[in-house]
């Protein structure tokens, strides 16, 4: 049987009403109707919160979102020749988040219909770099020397614009591929095929090459990633139950105060709101090392002010902006295998996120649509040449469960957000500013709460640090020195081994977050 199409009529919510009049005497949602939402989420799937909750809302679903979009474009910029410029990489990054808000409206009115947002794939890296790393795609020497580059000479346009329209070619033939499977409805026939041993090991072979990345990017300086994390676990395990009372004109009482779950809904916002904060002090007093060298260097606040003088106040992408795509077929058969590991994570999400927002599990129909909008996704992003595609964002899913707000109002908000960001160059430029040693914080939590359960938080976590804290340690031996021998011999020993760095955070969190 078929499940109802789900209608946006039937989004009737006040803001006095989300917060007060709809809760129980413990301030949490109560359940109006049998089949609706679990009664600890804030916001169900058709719930619409207040106008200004929803652009909050929608601003942290950017910034959880915000690590991976800036990521990809930063990690093609060397294999473009585009390292010394970043200007440049500014406009991919503009791009990639136009072409992101374009596709998650696309995807949360048209497509699967359910509050996932879109954003740049990883699934798409590892093939793009195999591509560049042939040999007629190796930058020359001359683009990889800052003193020798000319980055506004029409020789270097040419060499990195070669390059990624190269990309944009075999992207949009892959995403036809997706667009048949999708559209077709030969997704919803494989479904059959498709368990959880499919989708657990392509998940987890998406997400942890990446623990390499995280750890050199948080080595930098360990201490502002540090306290992202502990800020964003503070935030949304031990604090989520703290009442906070806020000012509500309205209603029968008109002025009076009403409960909201402020850590809850806005962990991750917090988060770097005040690592950013912390960075700009410590900025602004010289505490942070002003020699690009030194340890510590990159979570200065004014590293990138050139970046954002330079930026236009307004710049609207368009498709074709590099040149007409060209196709061969290595890059083809490449990104076509990125189709398949990201097709096979969405289906995941999907299910994942139903869950997280009470609806029903997506039927076969309503998949097939949200995989033939990921095709039509992946297609607009080689157009518009953001040398990559789009995909449902885990992360994202996860922030659902983190903060219990699973309104597909908040994630339109959200795409929202990234046509703005993608269209007023200074804006995306700011978030630019917020210290790089600030993301890897987050990222880190990016792949650990799929179903929003504690002890897959636990665990996942876990499992990631793991992994990345002994692998900086091993590659940065020299930092961890306290003057004593014996003791930087136990730290040494200790940090390196994966097994107690994940077991101790294990041991940890399991007997310290409630539940």
């Amino acid at each position: 049987m078929k499940c109802p199409e789900i209608s946006f009529s039937c989004l009737q919510q006040t803001a006095d009403g989300v917060l007060s009049s709809h809760t129980d005497d413990q301030g949490r949602k109560k359940d109006e109707q049998p089949g609706n939402a679990p009664s600890s989420l804030a916001y169900s799937i058709l719930d619409v919160p207040p106008w200004y909750l929803c652009i909050f809302l929608g601003i942290q679903h950017f910034l959880t979102a915000l690590g991976g979009l800036v990521a990809v474009p930063l990690i093609l910029a060397k294999d473009l020749c585009l390292q010394h410029d970043p200007l440049t990489q500014s406009y991919l990054i503009s791009t990639i988040f136009f072409v992101s808000g374009i596709c998650t409206l696309l995807q949360v009115l048209f497509g699967v219909r359910l509050p996932i947002l879109q954003g740049g794939t990883f699934a798409f890296v590892a093939p793009s770099l195999a591509m560049l790393s042939l040999p007629d795609w190796k930058c020359p020497e001359w683009t990889l020397n800052a003193s020798q580059v000319n980055t506004s000479s029409p020789e270097f346009t040419e060499e990195w614009q070669k390059r990624i329209r190269e990309l944009q070619g075999a992207i949009m033939v892959a995403s036809c591929v997706q667009m048949l499977v999708g559209f077709s409805g030969l997704i919803g026939f494989l479904m059959r095929f498709i368990g959880p041993l499919t989708i657990a090991p392509t998940i987890s072979l998406v997400a942890l090459p990446l623990f390499d990345s995280v750890s050199n990017d948080a080595g930098i300086h360990w201490g502002i990633s540090a306290m992202t994390i502990f800020l964003i676990v503070l935030f949304s395990q031990y604090l989520k139950n703290v009442v906070v009372l806020l000012p509500v004109y309205g209603g029968d009482k008109k002025c009076h105060t009403s409960k909201f779950y402020l850590f809850q809904v806005f962990p991750v916002l917090l988060a770097l709101c005040i690592s950013w904060l912390v960075c700009f002090v410590l900025t602004d007093t010289n505490v942070l090392p002003t020699v690009p060298s030194a340890y510590g260097y990159l979570a200065r606040t004014d590293t990138k002010g050139s970046v954002l003088s330079q930026a236009p106040w307004f710049r609207f992408p368009y498709p074709g902006q590099w040149g007409v795509p060209t196709v061969s077929l290595a890059g083809v058969f490449g990104i076509i295998a990125g189709v398949i590991s990201s097709m096979v994570e969405s289906v995941g999400d999907y299910y994942a996120c139903a869950r997280l927002v009470g609806a029903p599990p997506p039927p076969k129909h309503a998949i097939n649509r949200g995989i033939g909008i990921e095709g039509l996704g992946c297609l607009l992003a080689g157009a518009w040449g953001t040398g990559n595609g789009t995909t449902s964002y885990s992360e994202n899913v996860g922030a659902l469960g983190i903060t219990k707000v699973g309104s597909r109002m908040v994630i339109v908000a959200a795409g929202c957000v990234l046509l703005l960001m993608g269209m007023f160059g200074k804006i995306g430029a700011a978030f630019a500013t917020i210290p790089t040693r600030a993301h890897p914080g987050s990222f880190l939590l990016q792949y650990v709460d799929m179903n929003s359960s504690r002890n897959l938080f636990v665990f996942g976590f876990s499992i990631y640090c793991g992994l990345a804290i002994p692998n900086w340690v091993n590659k940065n031996t020299g930092i961890l020195q306290t003057g004593i021998l014996q003791l930087d011999q136990v730290i040494q020993v200790l940090l390196t081994t994966g097994m107690f760095v994940g077991g101790f955070l294990g041991f940890f969190l399991d007997n310290t977050i409630p539940g």
